[in-house]
């Protein structure tokens, strides 16, 4: 009769085997899956489309709106009332959007309040931006929208800069991301 030798891992290089996949999952593994930063950046994507999105049906409603009488906005804030100089409020869904040469202007009352970052009737409160991951700055000419939570909000955030001449367009800064 043959007698097979069985060969096989001992006991102890099974230990060690499963203690280094253990600091590996403990260790390593969260350094390539960051889904916090990643849903940051993906929440200043959105403002950001947002932004352009409602800064462009705003100029569509002001241009449409210029210089006509208009009834009183159902969501608030009084008469809408859009200039010959592109000045003034267009009314939306959420109330009076204030505009500055067709545009929303640089503020809580103009571009904020388009975006609809917050869902709130008529302009938001810093507060009301807080508690939903955001805070604004004020930037030459304009407004950063930051995105809470990271290592530094300024750093996670975006521009916008109402135009400054009737017929140019509103600057939107391309994003940075380096502190979401």
């Amino acid at each position: 009769m043959k007698s097979h030798l069985q060969r096989g891992f001992t006991m102890i290089e099974l230990i060690v085997v499963i203690v280094i996949l253990g600091v590996l999952a403990a260790v390593a593994l969260p350094r390539f899956t960051n889904l916090q930063r990643d849903a940051r950046i993906a929440k200043l994507n959105a403002a950001r489309g947002a932004v352009n999105s409602g800064s462009a049906l705003v100029y569509g409603a002001a241009m449409a709106r210029q210089g006509q009488v208009q009834p009183a906005c159902p969501g608030g804030g009084g008469v809408p009332n859009v200039n010959a100089a592109g000045n003034g409020n267009v009314c939306t869904q959420n109330g009076n959007v204030n505009v500055t040469l067709l545009y929303p202007t640089s503020n809580l009352a103009g571009i904020i309040a388009t975006a609809g970052l917050v869902q709130v009737n008529g302009t938001p409160t810093v507060a009301q931006l807080a508690a939903d991951g955001y805070q604004t700055a004020a930037v030459a000419g304009g407004i950063q929208v930051q995105i809470l939570g990271g290592t530094n909000a300024a750093a996670c955030s975006f521009n916008y800069v109402a135009p400054v001449a009737l017929g140019a367009a509103p600057a939107v800064s391309a994003t940075t991301v380096t502190g979401c």
